[in-house]
């Protein structure tokens, strides 16, 4: 079986960058259930629209998150995940 990747390009060279962010509530605690979990789903979807981002897995469990997502080679990878974890944060304790 062959396996194609979608390789994009700019004018510094080519790339296919993923990145599986993995976090969790403090202390582990399962809180990320029910009608939270379905916010945080859209959130991080709006947040990767906004970007430009392509979401390629997310998984939403009660005390964790899982996601892989495919983003551009001038954000780093800690730019990616603190843009996901600090934005549903501040918006699901507002909510």
């Amino acid at each position: 079986m062959t396996v194609t990747r979608k390789v994009r390009r700019f004018s510094g060279g080519v790339y296919d960058l993923g990145l599986h962010v993995v976090w969790c509530p403090k202390y582990r605690r399962p809180v990320l259930g029910g009608r939270v979990a379905e916010r945080l789903d859209e959130l991080i979807r709006q947040k990767a629209d906004e970007h430009g981002w392509e979401v390629i897995a997310l998984e939403v469990m009660p005390d964790h998150v899982h996601l892989f997502v495919k983003h551009d080679a001038k954000s780093s990878a800690s730019y990616v995940a603190n843009q996901f974890k600090g934005f549903t944060s501040r918006v699901l304790r507002e909510e």
